[in-house]
């Protein structure tokens, strides 16, 4: 798929119907490690790839309960969440930002769906036992997430309108 494609493509999968292989995983990561980082400051930033069901489910539900709303499911039932987690500083949210945008962009050419999760995190981070589970490394917190998986959703180009974002010209 072409670049712009891809970008008109793109869009929020809510629903996933089942497991993604490791090639389709390694594709995303591999657009993870293309993204841009502020100062070129990689050691500051890990990746969690997350495939367990039991913990999949156990951030599902947290993230329902951060929402106050037991019956959410904020995850979508995806088989993979892949956190951003970073040292805390003034770029950490950009960095995540533009890592979750390639990982999203890498499943759109590769015809698989995908989320971008940032409410579910919050919660995340709200609970410290849950995110002890994850064995971060001293100094790294959650910044930001994505899910993917197989869909039966249709992903094909979008007519975007010109307008909906303003623009001003100076």
């Amino acid at each position: 798929m072409e670049t712009r494609d891809a970008i008109l493509s793109r869009k929020s999968i809510r629903s996933y119907n089942g497991q993604i292989t490791d090639e389709q995983i390694n594709a995303v990561l591999e657009a993870a490690n293309a993204s841009p980082v502020g100062m070129g400051k990689y050691e500051e930033i890990q990746l969690i790839v997350i495939k367990d069901k039991a913990l999949l489910d156990e951030l599902d539900k947290n993230g329902a309960n951060f929402f106050n709303n037991p019956d959410a499911h904020p995850l979508y039932g995806a088989p993979v969440l892949i956190l951003v987690v970073s040292k805390e500083n003034n770029i950490a949210d950009a960095n995540a930002a533009m890592i979750i945008h390639n990982m999203a962009l890498a499943a759109t050419d590769i015809g698989i769906g995908s989320c971008d999760i940032y409410g579910a995190i919050a919660g995340l981070n709200t609970n410290p036992a849950l995110v002890k589970k994850l064995s971060l490394e001293d100094g790294f917190k959650p910044m930001a997430g994505i899910v993917i998986g197989q869909t039966d959703e249709t992903i094909s180009k979008r007519n975007i309108p010109a307008d909906r974002i303003k623009v001003k010209y100076i």
